[in-house]
């Protein structure tokens, strides 16, 4: 099998439960993520999200389509001030407690993994988003932190 970097785009954020999301979407497929994946996932975030804890109410999810009948959400979540709150989901992938092979019938995994190769392209940038924005300056600012995002490319070779 030889290893291929997949496309990663970044649509525009979105709010559920009174909280901010980024977006990052995975795929080998130019076409973007089927609609109907899109749409079950981001439907079962508000099951995956923290309660509020007095941090700025933001999140980014990794919606990753394979190259099979899997889809997963990587749903991470500021906590504390400065951790990452860590739930995923999955669809179509009966090896992780799917109940079959539909990638729109997503579950909530459970804890263990937190993302392969190609969803774990934005942690860094995301990271060094947080601390740019919500960190370091004197007064935090969370519309900066929500429209700075990985520029859309590939999963890797971002040097």
């Amino acid at each position: 099998m030889t290893f291929t970097e997949k496309l990663l785009t970044a649509p525009a954020p979105i709010e559920v439960g009174g909280r901010r999301i980024k977006r990052y979407h995975v795929t080998s497929d130019p076409a973007g993520i089927e609609p109907g994946v899109e749409r079950a996932a981001y439907a079962l975030l508000p099951e995956l999200l923290p309660a509020p804890d007095g941090t700025p109410p933001a999140s980014f999810v990794v919606l990753h389509r394979g190259g099979d009948t899997g889809a997963y959400l990587n749903v991470y979540s500021w906590a504390w001030d400065n951790a990452l709150h860590f739930v995923g989901a999955a669809a179509g992938q009966p090896v992780l407690g799917c109940p079959d092979t539909d990638p729109t019938r997503f579950v909530r995994i459970g804890p263990g993994l937190i993302g392969c190769v190609w969803e774990l392209a934005p942690l860094l940038h995301e990271r060094d988003a947080w601390v740019r924005h919500l960190l370091a300056p004197d007064r935090p600012d969370l519309d900066g932190y929500l429209a700075d995002s990985l520029a859309a490319g590939t999963t890797g070779d971002r040097a």
